[in-house]
């Protein structure tokens, strides 16, 4: 088996963010939870933009944002997901080839009428982020898109949860997913929200016994999984289920279960501004330190890092370097 060109390859939804600073009246407004992620279409989209003032608009999708954290972090980062041939379409492109990672997907023709995703991400004062999504032109995600030479070049191929919904996407997670073993490799799945596990349970325990090398979930969405209410009998199930989960758990760190042994890794506590990425951040830490042949501790300890960064700032995505020390 060759050495891998990549580090890491994210497959997810490639999405344009928008972030808003806005009260907690609005979200009552909109009639969403707080904290919660809506899908919505583009009329929707349209008018919720219409009744905020937007603070920034940057590449998104939370596999993407894995990809950007990790690359920062000095991992070699791969990318595949689907944009339209539009200015958001161009505007994702030109963003992930700009941080270096490899971007070969091909754009859907604009003349198709499918605009480039977007996820509008509404922030409360309290740092609380509450998005509403619409998929667009990333829902067209196939099993075709799915470089095959991508994947044999990537030691961990990393699927994003939200990507899951529709039967042609999970035809490609499960193509990427036989490649990757294939050509020697591990596969990494995040889980993504609970709303994606309520809506997939089975489909994803199927994928986590049979293709999962590596599980990332909050304690949330792994609660959700198993459909139980205690934490404890949660990571009894997942540590015999995959050969490495990764939980984490807020303020309570995380925990690895991995090599026959349980980690409780805590955290250092932070001013959170905005808990957008948080999640997408951590997988990225954990990554990267796996790419740099860490002990999973320390692995740990660099998603806590990482993510304990992204919230102590707007967006989901560092704006300046990004070094973290293990």
């Amino acid at each position: 088996m060759s050495a891998p060109q990549h580090d890491l390859l994210c497959i997810g939804n490639a999405i344009v963010d928008v972030l808003a600073p806005v009260g907690q009246d609005l979200i009552d407004g909109l009639g969403a939870a707080a904290g919660s992620m809506t899908l919505i279409d583009a009329a929707t989209a349209h008018a919720i933009e219409s009744r905020v003032d937007i603070e920034n608009v940057t590449g998104g999708g939370s596999g993407a944002n894995t990809a950007v954290v990790a690359a920062r972090m000095g991992a070699k980062v791969a990318y595949l997901g689907k944009v339209t041939a539009d200015e958001a379409g161009d505007h994702f492109t030109r963003d992930m080839r700009e941080q270096g990672i490899t971007f070969p997907s091909e754009p859907l023709p604009a003349a198709d009428g499918t605009p480039t995703a977007r996820c509008i991400v509404l922030v409360t004062p309290e740092g609380q982020r509450t998005m509403f999504t619409y998929l667009g032109a990333c829902t067209e995600f196939t099993p075709e898109d799915v470089h095959e030479s991508v994947v044999a070049d990537a030691a961990i191929t990393y699927l994003e949860g939200y990507l899951y919904d529709k039967p042609q996407a999970q035809e490609a997670f499960e193509h990427a997913a036989r490649l990757a073993r294939k050509a020697g490799r591990q596969v990494a799945l995040t889980l993504s929200d609970t709303f994606c596990v309520e809506r997939h349970r089975a489909a994803f325990h199927e994928l986590v016994a049979g293709h999962v090398d590596i599980l990332f979930a909050n304690e949330a969405e792994l609660l959700a999984l198993y459909e139980v209410t205690d934490f404890e009998e949660a990571v009894t199930q997942v540590s015999a289920e995959t050969k490495l989960a990764v939980i984490t758990r807020s303020e309570k760190g995380a925990v690895v279960i991995g090599e026959g042994e349980r980690h409780d890794v805590p955290t250092t506590e932070v001013k959170v501004v905005d808990t957008t990425g948080a999640g997408d951040a951590f997988a990225a830490g954990f990554l990267a330190g796996l790419s740099k042949k860490h002990d999973l501790v320390t692995c740990a300890k660099l998603g806590n890092q990482a993510a304990g960064e992204i919230i102590t700032r707007y967006g989901a995505r560092p704006t300046e370097a990004f070094t973290l020390t293990a």
